[in-house]
């Protein structure tokens, strides 16, 4: 006989560990996934080394932007949610950062663009989620076999899109979709200490019988929630977050008209 379960994952996982608990099953969540979606947590473990891929990515393409006078247009995963572009894009020195929650304008992500090169900028870093879509617009999906035969639609084509949206600016363009290395590899210090202490509480709950709750992370306090207020709501990034905030603050364009153009030195 099975005592009970922890299960792993992120929304889709812990919906079918919901499912298994309202049918009487002892079950545990632990929140996974690089997303970072799910409401009731802070943060996911993987997230941080998903971000971590990304930075590093964008390290790397800035070198090779800068020394051929590129633009480069870097997809990364996430879903529905722009919280690994938005993390990665700042630390990674992004000039724009395109999310799912704040639709594009393509009027003002070129002017933005167009003053970088005024000002004697050679170089342009793009950070463009996979669920990212213009204002009215649709979100882009893989066309492949799979979508044929009735399977799940799956985001992918957005950094393609962009790049031909922007075409008109005559910019020599590159597009790089990380995919699934974002998914593998080592992962942070970060997120080893995050699992660790998330599977050191889902065995304190399991030892007390408190079955149907996930573990969680809120502020720096590990505590617990109830699996059911966990799934079927993801968790966005806000337009007027602190963290949107800062990042317009440093010149970041997310390619709407909240963006006002940089005071000029007249010094």
């Amino acid at each position: 006989a099975m005592d009970g379960l922890i299960v792993i994952g992120g929304d889709g996982t812990l919906k079918i560990a919901h499912d298994l608990a309202q049918k009487g099953a002892k079950v545990i969540g632990v929140p996974k996934t690089i997303d970072n979606d799910l409401e009731a947590t802070a943060y996911t473990f993987g997230f941080d080394s998903a971000v971590n891929v990304a930075v590093e990515a964008l390290d790397r393409l800035k070198t090779t932007a800068e020394s051929h006078d590129r633009m480069m247009i870097m997809e990364v995963m996430g879903r529905y949610a722009g919280w690994i572009a938005l993390h990665a894009g700042i630390a990674g020195g992004a000039h724009a950062i395109l999310i799912p929650e704040i639709p594009y304008d393509l009027v003002p992500l070129k002017a933005h663009l167009k003053r970088r090169r005024k000002r004697g900028a050679n170089h342009h870093l793009i950070v463009v989620a996979e669920g990212a879509l213009p204002r009215g617009g649709e979100h882009s999906y893989n066309t492949d076999i799979e979508a044929s035969k009735g399977a799940m639609r799956r985001l992918g084509g957005a950094a393609e899109r962009l790049a031909r949206e922007l075409a008109p600016l005559e910019i020599e363009t590159r597009t790089l979709v990380l995919g699934h290395l974002q998914r593998g590899g080592s992962p942070t210090y970060r997120d080893r200490l995050l699992g660790t202490a998330f599977g050191a509480h889902a065995m304190e709950l399991a030892q007390n019988g408190a079955w149907g709750q996930m573990v969680c992370l809120d502020g720096t306090r590990f505590t617990d929630v109830p699996m059911a207020s966990a799934i079927g709501r993801n968790k966005l990034v806000t337009g007027n977050s602190e963290i949107v905030r800062f990042a317009r603050q440093v010149g970041i364009c997310f390619g709407d008209s909240v963006n006002s153009p940089p005071k000029e030195n007249k010094e």
